[in-house]
Protein backbone atom coordinates (compact mmCIF):
# COMPACT_ATOMS: atom_id res chain seq x y z
CA UNK A 1 0.00 0.00 0.00
CA UNK A 2 1.49 3.33 -1.06
CA UNK A 3 1.42 6.51 1.00
CA UNK A 4 0.28 9.30 -1.32
CA UNK A 5 0.81 13.07 -1.05
CA UNK A 6 0.33 16.13 -3.25
CA UNK A 7 4.10 16.66 -3.38
CA UNK A 8 7.18 14.78 -2.19
CA UNK A 9 10.49 16.37 -1.21
CA UNK A 10 13.61 14.18 -0.94
CA UNK A 11 15.98 15.97 1.42
CA UNK A 12 15.47 18.09 4.54
CA UNK A 13 18.08 20.82 4.12
CA UNK A 14 17.81 24.38 2.85
CA UNK A 15 16.48 23.53 -0.63
CA UNK A 16 14.07 20.82 0.49
CA UNK A 17 12.52 22.68 3.41
CA UNK A 18 12.26 25.92 1.41
CA UNK A 19 10.30 24.03 -1.26
CA UNK A 20 8.15 22.23 1.32
CA UNK A 21 7.18 25.40 3.22
CA UNK A 22 6.10 27.13 0.01
CA UNK A 23 4.24 24.07 -1.29
CA UNK A 24 2.41 23.63 2.01
CA UNK A 25 0.42 26.80 1.36
CA UNK A 26 -2.06 24.62 -0.53
CA UNK A 27 -0.62 21.08 -0.74
CA UNK A 28 0.01 18.09 1.52
CA UNK A 29 3.76 17.58 1.44
CA UNK A 30 6.00 14.74 2.61
CA UNK A 31 9.67 15.48 3.34
CA UNK A 32 11.94 12.46 3.67
CA UNK A 33 15.44 12.52 5.15
CA UNK A 34 17.85 9.57 5.05
CA UNK A 35 18.86 10.20 8.67
CA UNK A 36 17.93 12.94 11.11
CA UNK A 37 16.38 16.09 9.69
CA UNK A 38 19.47 18.17 10.55
CA UNK A 39 22.11 15.75 9.26
CA UNK A 40 22.49 17.21 5.75
CA UNK A 41 25.02 19.70 4.45
CA UNK A 42 23.01 22.83 5.31
CA UNK A 43 23.64 22.52 9.03
CA UNK A 44 27.39 22.27 8.39
CA UNK A 45 27.67 25.53 6.43
CA UNK A 46 29.77 28.05 8.34
CA UNK A 47 30.33 31.07 6.14
CA UNK A 48 27.05 32.65 5.11
CA UNK A 49 24.81 33.66 2.20
CA UNK A 50 25.79 36.02 -0.61
CA UNK A 51 23.43 38.86 -1.53
CA UNK A 52 23.72 42.46 -2.71
CA UNK A 53 22.78 44.42 0.41
CA UNK A 54 25.56 46.98 0.83
CA UNK A 55 25.42 50.52 -0.48
CA UNK A 56 27.74 50.70 -3.49
CA UNK A 57 27.39 47.01 -4.35
CA UNK A 58 25.40 46.05 -7.45
CA UNK A 59 23.71 43.01 -8.98
CA UNK A 60 26.08 43.35 -11.94
CA UNK A 61 29.09 43.11 -9.63
CA UNK A 62 27.76 39.93 -7.95
CA UNK A 63 26.96 38.48 -11.39
CA UNK A 64 30.43 39.28 -12.68
CA UNK A 65 32.15 37.80 -9.61
CA UNK A 66 30.11 34.61 -10.06
CA UNK A 67 30.97 34.38 -13.77
CA UNK A 68 34.69 34.98 -13.13
CA UNK A 69 34.80 32.28 -10.44
CA UNK A 70 32.92 29.91 -12.74
CA UNK A 71 35.53 30.36 -15.50
CA UNK A 72 32.88 31.54 -17.96
CA UNK A 73 30.96 28.26 -17.96
CA UNK A 74 28.03 29.70 -16.02
CA UNK A 75 24.65 30.26 -17.66
CA UNK A 76 24.32 34.04 -17.42
CA UNK A 77 20.52 33.96 -17.34
CA UNK A 78 20.68 31.64 -14.32
CA UNK A 79 23.25 33.81 -12.55
CA UNK A 80 21.10 36.91 -13.09
CA UNK A 81 18.01 35.07 -11.84
CA UNK A 82 19.68 33.91 -8.63
CA UNK A 83 21.52 37.15 -7.86
CA UNK A 84 18.41 39.29 -8.41
CA UNK A 85 16.33 37.03 -6.16
CA UNK A 86 18.94 36.91 -3.39
CA UNK A 87 17.79 39.92 -1.29
CA UNK A 88 14.21 38.58 -1.25
CA UNK A 89 15.47 35.17 -0.13
CA UNK A 90 17.41 36.77 2.74
CA UNK A 91 14.32 38.73 3.79
CA UNK A 92 12.22 35.53 3.89
CA UNK A 93 14.82 33.88 6.14
CA UNK A 94 14.85 36.87 8.46
CA UNK A 95 11.06 36.65 8.71
CA UNK A 96 11.42 32.98 9.66
CA UNK A 97 13.62 34.05 12.55
CA UNK A 98 17.18 33.52 11.28
CA UNK A 99 19.19 35.82 13.60
CA UNK A 100 21.67 37.33 11.15
CA UNK A 101 24.46 39.29 12.81
CA UNK A 102 23.47 42.99 12.98
CA UNK A 103 25.73 45.63 11.49
CA UNK A 104 26.94 48.81 13.14
CA UNK A 105 25.48 51.11 10.47
CA UNK A 106 23.69 48.68 8.16
CA UNK A 107 20.85 46.31 9.07
CA UNK A 108 23.17 43.27 8.99
CA UNK A 109 26.89 42.72 9.30
CA UNK A 110 28.37 41.77 5.94
CA UNK A 111 31.63 39.93 5.53
CA UNK A 112 33.71 39.29 2.43
CA UNK A 113 34.94 35.97 1.05
CA UNK A 114 37.25 34.78 -1.71
CA UNK A 115 36.24 35.86 -5.22
CA UNK A 116 33.84 38.58 -4.04
CA UNK A 117 34.58 42.22 -4.88
CA UNK A 118 32.36 43.57 -2.06
CA UNK A 119 31.22 42.70 1.41
CA UNK A 120 27.96 40.87 0.71
CA UNK A 121 27.90 37.80 2.98
CA UNK A 122 25.17 37.82 5.65
CA UNK A 123 25.92 35.38 8.43
CA UNK A 124 25.13 34.13 11.92
CA UNK A 125 28.59 34.17 13.52
CA UNK A 126 30.42 31.22 11.91
CA UNK A 127 27.47 28.83 12.05
CA UNK A 128 25.04 30.26 9.50
CA UNK A 129 23.89 26.92 8.17
CA UNK A 130 22.89 25.62 11.58
CA UNK A 131 20.83 28.74 12.30
CA UNK A 132 19.10 28.48 8.91
CA UNK A 133 18.42 24.76 9.37
CA UNK A 134 16.83 25.30 12.78
CA UNK A 135 14.58 28.11 11.53
CA UNK A 136 13.39 26.10 8.52
CA UNK A 137 12.80 22.96 10.60
CA UNK A 138 10.78 24.91 13.14
CA UNK A 139 8.59 26.40 10.40
CA UNK A 140 8.12 23.02 8.70
CA UNK A 141 7.32 21.18 11.94
CA UNK A 142 4.66 23.77 12.81
CA UNK A 143 2.90 23.41 9.45
CA UNK A 144 0.03 20.88 9.50
CA UNK A 145 0.39 20.29 5.75
CA UNK A 146 3.97 19.01 6.09
CA UNK A 147 4.81 15.45 7.16
CA UNK A 148 8.47 15.03 8.16
CA UNK A 149 9.81 11.50 7.67
CA UNK A 150 13.36 10.97 8.98
CA UNK A 151 15.36 7.73 8.60
CA UNK A 152 14.03 7.05 5.10
CA UNK A 153 16.72 6.14 2.56
CA UNK A 154 15.58 6.75 -1.02
CA UNK A 155 16.33 3.78 -3.29
CA UNK A 156 14.87 4.59 -6.70
CA UNK A 157 12.46 7.05 -8.25
CA UNK A 158 9.11 5.58 -9.26
CA UNK A 159 8.66 5.99 -13.01
CA UNK A 160 6.30 4.76 -15.71
CA UNK A 161 7.94 1.32 -15.63
CA UNK A 162 6.75 0.80 -12.03
CA UNK A 163 3.04 1.44 -12.61
CA UNK A 164 0.44 -1.31 -13.16
CA UNK A 165 -0.83 0.09 -16.47
CA UNK A 166 2.61 0.68 -17.84
CA UNK A 167 3.09 3.06 -20.75
CA UNK A 168 6.09 4.67 -22.39
CA UNK A 169 5.36 8.28 -21.40
CA UNK A 170 8.16 9.29 -18.98
CA UNK A 171 7.02 10.57 -15.59
CA UNK A 172 8.20 10.44 -11.98
CA UNK A 173 5.54 9.46 -9.45
CA UNK A 174 7.49 9.37 -6.17
CA UNK A 175 10.07 7.08 -4.62
CA UNK A 176 10.76 3.69 -3.08
CA UNK A 177 12.46 4.30 0.28
CA UNK A 178 14.06 2.01 2.86
CA UNK A 179 12.78 2.67 6.37
CA UNK A 180 15.78 2.37 8.68
CA UNK A 181 13.51 1.80 11.70
CA UNK A 182 11.28 -0.97 10.33
CA UNK A 183 13.86 -2.37 7.85
CA UNK A 184 11.17 -2.45 5.16
CA UNK A 185 10.87 -0.66 1.82
CA UNK A 186 7.97 1.79 1.59
CA UNK A 187 6.26 3.26 -1.48
CA UNK A 188 5.62 7.02 -1.42
CA UNK A 189 3.78 8.55 -4.38
CA UNK A 190 3.04 12.10 -5.51
CA UNK A 191 2.33 13.99 -8.76
CA UNK A 192 5.49 16.08 -8.17
CA UNK A 193 8.82 15.10 -6.60
CA UNK A 194 11.56 17.56 -5.64
CA UNK A 195 15.10 16.21 -5.38
CA UNK A 196 16.97 18.17 -2.71
CA UNK A 197 19.30 15.41 -1.58
CA UNK A 198 22.65 17.17 -1.75
CA UNK A 199 25.92 16.30 -3.42
CA UNK A 200 28.37 13.43 -3.83
CA UNK A 201 31.26 14.42 -1.56
CA UNK A 202 31.55 11.00 0.03
CA UNK A 203 32.96 9.64 -3.22
CA UNK A 204 36.24 11.03 -1.88
CA UNK A 205 38.48 9.93 0.97
CA UNK A 206 38.75 13.45 2.40
CA UNK A 207 35.60 15.55 2.32
CA UNK A 208 33.91 18.22 4.40
CA UNK A 209 30.53 16.76 3.41
CA UNK A 210 28.37 14.88 5.95
CA UNK A 211 28.26 11.09 5.99
CA UNK A 212 25.11 10.94 3.88
CA UNK A 213 26.45 12.91 0.89
CA UNK A 214 26.61 9.89 -1.43
CA UNK A 215 25.06 11.37 -4.56
CA UNK A 216 21.75 9.55 -4.11
CA UNK A 217 19.58 12.04 -5.99
CA UNK A 218 22.01 12.33 -8.91
CA UNK A 219 22.24 8.55 -9.23
CA UNK A 220 18.48 8.03 -8.96
CA UNK A 221 17.70 10.72 -11.55
CA UNK A 222 20.29 9.25 -13.93
CA UNK A 223 18.85 5.75 -13.59
CA UNK A 224 15.36 7.18 -14.20
CA UNK A 225 16.48 8.84 -17.45
CA UNK A 226 17.41 12.43 -16.60
CA UNK A 227 20.46 14.13 -18.06
CA UNK A 228 23.39 14.92 -15.76
CA UNK A 229 25.84 17.76 -16.40
CA UNK A 230 29.32 19.00 -15.38
CA UNK A 231 30.11 16.23 -12.90
CA UNK A 232 33.85 16.73 -13.44
CA UNK A 233 33.70 19.95 -11.42
CA UNK A 234 34.19 18.78 -7.83
CA UNK A 235 35.16 21.68 -5.59
CA UNK A 236 37.91 21.13 -3.06
CA UNK A 237 37.73 23.53 -0.15
CA UNK A 238 41.23 24.88 0.48
CA UNK A 239 41.08 24.81 4.26
CA UNK A 240 39.95 21.73 6.14
CA UNK A 241 41.46 21.16 9.60
CA UNK A 242 44.36 18.72 9.51
CA UNK A 243 43.94 16.61 12.63
CA UNK A 244 44.16 12.84 12.96
CA UNK A 245 41.44 12.78 15.63
CA UNK A 246 38.95 15.33 14.24
CA UNK A 247 37.68 14.45 10.77
CA UNK A 248 36.08 16.72 8.15
CA UNK A 249 36.11 19.98 10.14
CA UNK A 250 35.90 22.90 7.74
CA UNK A 251 37.69 26.18 8.44
CA UNK A 252 35.44 28.79 6.87
CA UNK A 253 36.47 30.96 3.94
CA UNK A 254 35.51 33.96 6.06
CA UNK A 255 38.74 33.63 8.04
CA UNK A 256 40.65 34.51 4.88
CA UNK A 257 38.02 37.17 4.16
CA UNK A 258 38.88 38.79 7.49
CA UNK A 259 42.63 38.77 6.93
CA UNK A 260 43.75 35.18 7.53
CA UNK A 261 47.00 34.33 5.74
CA UNK A 262 48.25 31.03 4.32
CA UNK A 263 51.83 30.24 5.34
CA UNK A 264 54.37 27.47 5.06
CA UNK A 265 54.91 25.64 8.36
CA UNK A 266 58.62 25.36 7.55
CA UNK A 267 59.51 29.07 7.68
CA UNK A 268 56.21 30.93 8.11
CA UNK A 269 56.43 32.45 4.62
CA UNK A 270 53.25 33.38 2.75
CA UNK A 271 52.90 31.67 -0.63
CA UNK A 272 49.60 32.84 -2.18
CA UNK A 273 51.18 36.05 -3.63
CA UNK A 274 53.24 33.76 -5.88
CA UNK A 275 50.09 32.15 -7.34
CA UNK A 276 47.52 34.93 -7.78
CA UNK A 277 47.35 38.72 -7.37
CA UNK A 278 44.21 38.28 -5.25
CA UNK A 279 46.35 36.29 -2.80
CA UNK A 280 44.24 34.59 -0.10
CA UNK A 281 41.05 36.02 -1.61
CA UNK A 282 41.47 34.18 -4.92
CA UNK A 283 38.69 31.70 -5.84
CA UNK A 284 38.76 28.33 -4.14
CA UNK A 285 40.10 26.31 -7.08
CA UNK A 286 43.20 28.51 -7.30
CA UNK A 287 43.81 28.46 -3.54
CA UNK A 288 43.29 24.69 -3.32
CA UNK A 289 45.73 24.01 -6.18
CA UNK A 290 48.29 26.35 -4.61
CA UNK A 291 48.11 24.52 -1.28
CA UNK A 292 48.23 21.14 -3.05
CA UNK A 293 51.30 22.32 -5.01
CA UNK A 294 53.17 23.46 -1.89
CA UNK A 295 52.31 20.29 0.05
CA UNK A 296 53.60 18.09 -2.79
CA UNK A 297 56.61 20.30 -3.56
CA UNK A 298 57.87 20.30 0.03
CA UNK A 299 56.54 16.91 1.16
CA UNK A 300 54.31 18.51 3.81
CA UNK A 301 51.25 17.09 5.55
CA UNK A 302 49.58 20.52 5.75
CA UNK A 303 50.06 24.29 5.52
CA UNK A 304 49.14 26.95 8.07
CA UNK A 305 46.20 29.36 8.07
CA UNK A 306 47.05 32.19 10.43
CA UNK A 307 44.74 34.92 11.75
CA UNK A 308 46.63 35.43 15.03
CA UNK A 309 47.78 38.90 13.92
CA UNK A 310 44.19 40.18 14.31
CA UNK A 311 42.87 41.42 17.66
CA UNK A 312 41.97 38.42 19.88
CA UNK A 313 38.54 39.85 20.74
CA UNK A 314 37.82 40.33 17.03
CA UNK A 315 38.77 36.72 16.26
CA UNK A 316 36.74 35.28 19.13
CA UNK A 317 33.77 37.50 18.27
CA UNK A 318 33.69 36.61 14.58
CA UNK A 319 34.56 32.92 14.82
CA UNK A 320 33.31 31.70 18.21
CA UNK A 321 32.51 28.13 17.15
CA UNK A 322 35.80 27.58 15.35
CA UNK A 323 37.66 29.14 18.27
CA UNK A 324 35.98 26.84 20.81
CA UNK A 325 36.29 23.74 18.63
CA UNK A 326 40.01 24.21 18.03
CA UNK A 327 40.67 24.83 21.70
CA UNK A 328 39.55 21.22 22.28
CA UNK A 329 42.45 20.02 20.11
CA UNK A 330 44.98 22.37 21.69
CA UNK A 331 44.95 25.21 19.15
CA UNK A 332 44.28 28.80 20.24
CA UNK A 333 43.64 30.61 16.96
CA UNK A 334 44.23 34.00 18.59
CA UNK A 335 47.90 33.06 19.13
CA UNK A 336 48.56 30.03 16.89
CA UNK A 337 48.16 29.09 13.21
CA UNK A 338 45.71 26.39 12.08
CA UNK A 339 47.05 23.33 10.19
CA UNK A 340 44.90 22.93 7.05
CA UNK A 341 44.63 20.75 3.93
CA UNK A 342 42.25 20.83 0.96
CA UNK A 343 39.26 18.46 1.06
CA UNK A 344 36.38 17.75 -1.31
CA UNK A 345 33.69 20.27 -0.46
CA UNK A 346 31.02 20.77 -3.13
CA UNK A 347 29.55 19.06 -6.19
CA UNK A 348 29.17 21.77 -8.85
CA UNK A 349 27.57 19.43 -11.40
CA UNK A 350 24.39 17.41 -11.06
CA UNK A 351 20.94 16.86 -12.49
CA UNK A 352 20.29 19.35 -15.29
CA UNK A 353 17.47 21.82 -14.48
CA UNK A 354 15.91 24.99 -15.89
CA UNK A 355 14.92 28.19 -14.09
CA UNK A 356 11.80 26.47 -12.71
CA UNK A 357 13.88 23.67 -11.19
CA UNK A 358 12.40 21.26 -13.76
CA UNK A 359 14.44 18.27 -14.96
CA UNK A 360 14.03 16.33 -18.21
CA UNK A 361 11.44 14.11 -16.57
CA UNK A 362 7.85 15.34 -16.05
CA UNK A 363 7.02 15.35 -12.35
CA UNK A 364 10.66 15.61 -11.25
CA UNK A 365 12.30 18.80 -9.97
CA UNK A 366 15.69 19.42 -8.36
CA UNK A 367 17.20 22.18 -6.24
CA UNK A 368 20.49 22.77 -4.46
CA UNK A 369 23.68 20.75 -4.68
CA UNK A 370 21.99 17.80 -6.40
CA UNK A 371 21.35 20.00 -9.44
CA UNK A 372 23.24 21.71 -12.25
CA UNK A 373 21.33 24.95 -12.70
CA UNK A 374 24.01 26.91 -14.55
CA UNK A 375 24.80 29.10 -11.53
CA UNK A 376 28.24 27.77 -10.60
CA UNK A 377 29.87 26.95 -13.92
CA UNK A 378 33.32 25.44 -13.50
CA UNK A 379 33.74 26.59 -9.88
CA UNK A 380 31.27 27.77 -7.23
CA UNK A 381 31.75 31.23 -5.78
CA UNK A 382 31.84 31.25 -1.98
CA UNK A 383 28.44 31.55 -0.25
CA UNK A 384 26.43 31.08 -3.44
CA UNK A 385 25.50 27.52 -2.41
CA UNK A 386 22.89 28.21 0.28
CA UNK A 387 21.61 31.03 -1.91
CA UNK A 388 20.97 28.60 -4.78
CA UNK A 389 19.02 26.34 -2.42
CA UNK A 390 16.61 29.11 -1.38
CA UNK A 391 16.08 30.52 -4.86
CA UNK A 392 15.54 27.19 -6.63
CA UNK A 393 13.63 25.59 -3.77
CA UNK A 394 11.19 28.48 -4.07
CA UNK A 395 11.19 28.38 -7.89
CA UNK A 396 10.42 24.65 -8.03
CA UNK A 397 7.61 25.01 -5.49
CA UNK A 398 6.04 27.92 -7.36
CA UNK A 399 6.11 25.97 -10.62
CA UNK A 400 4.45 22.97 -8.96
CA UNK A 401 1.77 25.20 -7.44
CA UNK A 402 1.08 26.73 -10.86
CA UNK A 403 1.00 23.36 -12.68
CA UNK A 404 -0.87 20.80 -10.57
CA UNK A 405 -0.35 17.29 -11.90
CA UNK A 406 -2.68 14.33 -12.22
CA UNK A 407 -3.08 11.89 -9.33
CA UNK A 408 -0.48 9.09 -9.36
CA UNK A 409 -1.50 5.81 -11.01
CA UNK A 410 -1.45 2.50 -9.15
CA UNK A 411 2.19 1.64 -8.41
CA UNK A 412 3.60 -1.84 -7.90
CA UNK A 413 4.89 -2.57 -4.40
CA UNK A 414 8.58 -3.25 -3.81
CA UNK A 415 9.35 -6.91 -4.52
CA UNK A 416 11.98 -8.68 -2.42
CA UNK A 417 10.56 -12.18 -2.76
CA UNK A 418 13.64 -13.46 -4.60
CA UNK A 419 16.40 -12.07 -2.36
CA UNK A 420 17.82 -13.06 1.04
CA UNK A 421 19.59 -11.31 3.92
CA UNK A 422 23.26 -10.76 3.25
CA UNK A 423 25.95 -12.73 5.02
CA UNK A 424 28.75 -10.73 3.33
CA UNK A 425 28.42 -7.16 4.60
CA UNK A 426 32.23 -6.91 4.56
CA UNK A 427 32.00 -6.67 0.75
CA UNK A 428 29.98 -3.47 1.02
CA UNK A 429 32.44 -1.85 3.43
CA UNK A 430 35.48 -2.91 1.39
CA UNK A 431 34.06 -1.56 -1.88
CA UNK A 432 33.02 1.69 -0.21
CA UNK A 433 36.59 2.26 1.03
CA UNK A 434 38.08 1.33 -2.35
CA UNK A 435 35.95 3.89 -4.23
CA UNK A 436 36.86 6.72 -1.89
CA UNK A 437 40.57 5.92 -2.05
CA UNK A 438 40.96 5.66 -5.85
CA UNK A 439 38.74 8.70 -6.42
CA UNK A 440 41.03 10.71 -4.13
CA UNK A 441 44.20 9.36 -5.77
CA UNK A 442 43.10 9.45 -9.42
CA UNK A 443 40.24 11.99 -9.72
CA UNK A 444 41.36 14.67 -7.28
CA UNK A 445 42.66 18.25 -7.48
CA UNK A 446 45.16 17.53 -10.31
CA UNK A 447 44.26 14.89 -12.91
CA UNK A 448 45.78 13.02 -15.85
CA UNK A 449 44.14 10.92 -18.53
CA UNK A 450 46.01 7.83 -17.34
CA UNK A 451 44.76 8.28 -13.76
CA UNK A 452 41.19 8.80 -14.97
CA UNK A 453 41.39 5.63 -17.10
CA UNK A 454 42.64 3.67 -14.09
CA UNK A 455 39.66 4.93 -12.10
CA UNK A 456 37.28 4.00 -14.94
CA UNK A 457 38.69 0.46 -15.00
CA UNK A 458 38.14 -0.01 -11.27
CA UNK A 459 34.62 1.42 -11.49
CA UNK A 460 33.72 -1.10 -14.21
CA UNK A 461 34.81 -3.98 -11.99
CA UNK A 462 33.03 -2.60 -8.93
CA UNK A 463 29.85 -1.90 -10.88
CA UNK A 464 29.51 -5.60 -11.71
CA UNK A 465 30.24 -6.65 -8.13
CA UNK A 466 27.70 -4.22 -6.72
CA UNK A 467 25.05 -5.20 -9.28
CA UNK A 468 25.47 -8.89 -8.41
CA UNK A 469 25.26 -8.13 -4.70
CA UNK A 470 22.25 -5.83 -5.12
CA UNK A 471 20.42 -8.47 -7.14
CA UNK A 472 20.84 -11.21 -4.54
CA UNK A 473 20.41 -9.58 -1.14
CA UNK A 474 17.87 -7.40 0.66
CA UNK A 475 18.74 -3.72 0.62
CA UNK A 476 20.42 -1.99 3.53
CA UNK A 477 21.26 1.69 3.93
CA UNK A 478 24.96 0.99 3.25
CA UNK A 479 24.21 -1.06 0.12
CA UNK A 480 21.90 1.65 -1.26
CA UNK A 481 24.61 4.26 -0.75
CA UNK A 482 27.32 2.04 -2.27
CA UNK A 483 25.20 1.49 -5.39
CA UNK A 484 24.83 5.26 -5.72
CA UNK A 485 28.52 5.95 -5.06
CA UNK A 486 29.53 3.65 -7.92
CA UNK A 487 27.06 5.43 -10.20
CA UNK A 488 28.20 8.97 -9.41
CA UNK A 489 31.90 8.00 -9.45
CA UNK A 490 31.33 6.74 -12.98
CA UNK A 491 29.59 9.98 -13.96
CA UNK A 492 32.46 12.06 -12.54
CA UNK A 493 35.13 10.07 -14.38
CA UNK A 494 33.21 9.97 -17.68
CA UNK A 495 32.69 13.73 -17.52
CA UNK A 496 36.36 14.36 -16.68
CA UNK A 497 37.53 12.23 -19.61
CA UNK A 498 35.25 14.16 -21.99
CA UNK A 499 36.71 17.57 -21.09
CA UNK A 500 39.87 18.14 -23.14
CA UNK A 501 40.96 21.33 -21.36
CA UNK A 502 41.68 22.70 -17.91
CA UNK A 503 38.89 24.96 -16.69
CA UNK A 504 37.94 25.94 -13.15
CA UNK A 505 37.95 22.94 -10.85
CA UNK A 506 38.93 20.49 -13.59
CA UNK A 507 42.71 20.65 -13.98
CA UNK A 508 44.51 18.02 -16.06
CA UNK A 509 48.20 18.06 -16.92
CA UNK A 510 47.42 16.43 -20.30
CA UNK A 511 45.25 19.39 -21.39
CA UNK A 512 46.56 22.37 -19.39
CA UNK A 513 45.15 25.07 -21.69
CA UNK A 514 41.72 26.68 -21.83
CA UNK A 515 39.64 26.08 -24.95
CA UNK A 516 38.23 29.22 -26.60
CA UNK A 517 34.60 28.19 -26.05
CA UNK A 518 33.09 27.21 -22.69
CA UNK A 519 30.79 24.20 -23.19
CA UNK A 520 28.93 22.17 -20.57
CA UNK A 521 29.58 18.45 -20.32
CA UNK A 522 26.15 16.84 -20.66
CA UNK A 523 25.70 13.07 -20.22
CA UNK A 524 22.56 11.42 -21.54
CA UNK A 525 21.33 8.04 -20.17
Amino acid sequence: MADSYDALVIGSGAAGLTAAITLAQTKRVAVIAKGGLSEGSTAWAQGGIAAVLEAGDTFESHIEDTMVAGAGLNNRATVEFVVENAPTAIERLAQLGVPFNPGESDRWHLTREGGHSHRRIVHVDDATGWAVQQALEKAAAANPNITLLPDMVAIDLITQKHVEDRNDAPHVWGVYAFNRRTKHVETITAPATVLASGGAGRCYLFSTAPRGATGDGIAMAWRAGARVSNMEFMQFHPTCLYNLEVKNFLITEAIRGEGGQLKLPTDGARFMPRFDPREELAPRDIVARAIDHEIKRLGLDYVHLDISHRDPDFVRGHFPNIYEKLLTVGIDITTQPIPVVPAQHYTCGGVLIDLDGSTDLPGLYAAGEVSQSGLHGANRLASNSLLECFVFGEAAAQHILAHPGAAPPHVRAWDESRVTDSDEEVVVQHNWREIRRFMWDYVGIVRTTKRLERAAHRIALLRQEVADYYGNFRVTADLIELRNLVEVADLIVRSALERKESRGLHYTTDYPDLLPEAIDTVLKP
